[in-house]
C-alpha cells in the first residue's frame, strides 16, 4: 500500500511538473485556423477567462498567423447561449469577418471540443490549426489533440485570469488529476484494442 501511494505520488508529481513547464510552451507559426476551447459564458457574454481566450486567438487572426477562428463549446447548466455563439458574436464585433469564424455547439468537456473541432477541420478540409486555451490547460489539451490526429501546435493566452497563486495552485491540481485520468483512459482503450486485434489474428490463423 505504501509503496503504490508512493507511486501515484511520484507519478503526479511529474504530471504537475509536464504540465507547469509546458504552459510557456507556445509556437510562434502560422495555421488555418485557431481552435478555441470553450469556457464558461456569464448571461450572454463569454466569462473573463473565456475573454482572454477569444482575445488571443482575434490577435492570432489580426496577425494573420490564422485565417479561420474555430470556437467550440456548448451550453452549460444555467446557461442560456452555447459557448461557441457568444464567442462568435465577441469575434463580430471586434471585426473578424463572418466568413472566416467557425462554430461547433454541442461539446461539453475538453475532449469533446477537439473531437468535435476535429470534424470542422476535416468538413472544412483545413490543415493545422493552433490550440488556444489557458497556459495551464494546455498540456491536457495537446495530449488529447495528438491522440485523436489534429495536426496541432499550442498557443496558451499571453495573459490568463488564473493569476492568484491559490487559483493556480487549485488548477495544477485539477489539471494534473484530469490529465492523470485521460491517460490511464488513453491507455486501456489502447490495451483493450490491441487484445481484440491480437484475438482477431489468432482465430484467422486457425
Amino acid at each position: 500500500m505504501r509503496l503504490a501511494i508512493l507511486a501515484m505520488a511520484v507519478g503526479g508529481g511529474m504530471l504537475a511538473y509536464q504540465i507547469w513547464t509546458f504552459r510557456e510552451l507556445r509556437e510562434e507559426a502560422t495555421a488555418d485556423a485557431a481552435v478555441v476551447l470553450g469556457a464558461a459564458v456569464w448571461g450572454g457574454d463569454p466569462s473573463p477567462v473565456f475573454a482572454e481566450r477569444i482575445r488571443h486567438a482575434i490577435a492570432l487572426y489580426d496577425q494573420g498567423r490564422v485565417g479561420r477562428l474555430l470556437f467550440t463549446g456548448g451550453k452549460g447548466e444555467g446557461q442560456r447561449l452555447a459557448e461557441a455563439e457568444a464567442a462568435r458574436r465577441f469575434a463580430l464585433q471586434h471585426g473578424v469577418a463572418e466568413e472566416h469564424i467557425l462554430v461547433e455547439t454541442t461539446s461539453r468537456t475538453t475532449k469533446e471540443n477537439l473531437e468535435n473541432a476535429k470534424h470542422v477541420v476535416e468538413e472544412q478540409r483545413l490543415g493545422r490549426v493552433l490550440i488556444v486555451s489557458d497556459p495551464l490547460h494546455m498540456k491536457r489539451a495537446m495530449s488529447i489533440a495528438h491522440t485523436l490526429g489534429l495536426e496541432a501546435l499550442p498557443s496558451p493566452t499571453q495573459t490568463s485570469r488564473v493569476a492568484d497563486p491559490w487559483d493556480q495552485g487549485w488548477m495544477l491540481a485539477r489539471e494534473t488529476f484530469f490529465l492523470a485520468h485521460f491517460l490511464a483512459e488513453h491507455w486501456a482503450t489502447e490495451v483493450i484494442r490491441q487484445t481484440e486485434r491480437h484475438t482477431k489474428t489468432s482465430r484467422a490463423s486457425l
